[in-house]
């Protein structure tokens, strides 16, 4: 990976010294803790999650240690938004959690779709360290993951672009770029970090200014990608030199030895989180999975995975350090970043995506 802006002492210091790679050994403490409840045991909860390599990591880290403890069997279902709105409002969800990104259990909780947490049931939050941005009342936050900068390493005579300035920077990083297209929120918060805004100052976003920015590299960025493998794919083939990506889809390519890296000032982070829908017919179980995996032991193993960061700072203890540094939540990269404003996106999501989607047909 590229310079992550953070040294081992810094690292160390971040999560209060808490010895590194000792998770084996938590995690097998883990999986033999005695959670089985006559009440519970042998009932299918039934989690809504994103499919994919996510389920896989998501089934042994957190649903088969979560099913050895307890008992309870868990059934993944892939449904979309408006499938599991559709099913809540008709009173049978055919689901008893969801596992989502926080964006949308704030929509489902507007909606009156989802369930207020009781977070008396949730011991694994108490004093835990997870941002109070991520305790919502319908919804807690499990992992961080982030949109950061790549670039091929061979492509600038051994330069490497170390912001969204240098993004922006055609003259001394010349060549194609490729931007996020329309499968996420719009990247408008980079385009004000390269005109020199700085992290704590971007919201409320100014859109104007935002435009006026992105105006200035419309005719060198080749592509909007539209999926999550996409970047890599572009800048594999030197289709384009550098772009926005999601951290972590291009570990493999690095690790295969293809010249990639990230940089991760100015990651926008974002967050996924678990909720429990209206008419969830397991509610205790829900409550018992979403503890569960909220364990830092369990956080760590998961993070092991898949690319996402814990919300549970405890969790880096059972991290090796090569491995926390590919984290959207390592200390270091806590204070490179900054996280996507989800209040002001949905309150200005309709004439911002209006907007966008005008200017990416021009």
């Amino acid at each position: 990976m590229g310079d992550v802006g953070i040294g081992r002492r810094a690292f160390l210091a971040g999560v209060g010294g808490i010895t590194v790679g000792a998770g084996a050994a938590a995690l097998t403490a883990c999986e033999t803790r005695t959670g089985r409840s006559p009440t519970l045991s042998g009932t299918t909860l039934v989690v809504r999650n994103f499919g994919g390599s996510y389920d896989e990591a998501n089934r042994k880290a957190v649903y088969d240690p979560f099913t050895r403890e307890t008992g309870v069997r868990i059934k993944v279902v892939n449904f979309e938004h408006d499938q599991m709105l559709a099913q809540i409002r008709e009173g049978r969800p055919r689901f008893d959690v969801m596992d989502i990104d926080m964006s949308n259990l704030l929509l489902f909780a507007h909606e009156g779709a989802s369930e207020p947490l009781d977070y008396g049931r949730l011991k694994n939050t108490r004093n835990a360290g997870i941002p109070q941005s991520l305790l919502t009342p319908n919804g807690v936050g499990k992992s961080y993951w982030a949109s950061v900068l790549a670039y091929r390493t061979d492509a600038f005579d051994g330069r490497k672009p170390e912001s969204w300035a240098d993004f922006w920077g055609l003259g001394a990083f010349p060549g194609p770029r490729a931007l996020q297209g329309e499968v996420d929120w719009p990247e408008l918060e980079f385009a004000l970090l390269a005109d020199g805004v700085p992290l704590d100052g971007l919201y409320p976003l100014d859109v104007d200014r935002a435009f006026r920015v992105l105006d200035e590299i419309r005719g060198s960025v080749r592509t909007f990608w539209e999926y999550g493998a996409e970047p890599g794919e572009l800048l594999s083939r030197g289709s384009v030199k550098v772009s926005s990506t999601w951290a972590g889809r291009l570990q493999h390519l690095i690790d295969d030895g293809v010249p990639l890296a990230y940089e991760w000032n100015g990651a926008r982070r974002q967050s996924n989180g678990y909720g429990i829908p209206k008419g969830s017919a397991n509610e205790d179980a829900a409550y018992k999975l979403i503890d569960f995996a909220l364990r830092p032991e369990v956080q760590a193993h998961m993070a092991r995975l898949y690319p996402d960061g814990p919300v549970v700072p405890a969790a880096y203890g059972h991290l090796t350090e090569s491995t926390a540094m590919r984290l959207a939540s390592t200390p270091g990269h806590l204070l490179s970043g900054f996280d996507l404003d989800i209040d002001w996106w949905l309150e200005n999501k309709d004439a911002v995506t209006r907007r966008w989607q005008k200017w990416l047909r021009a």
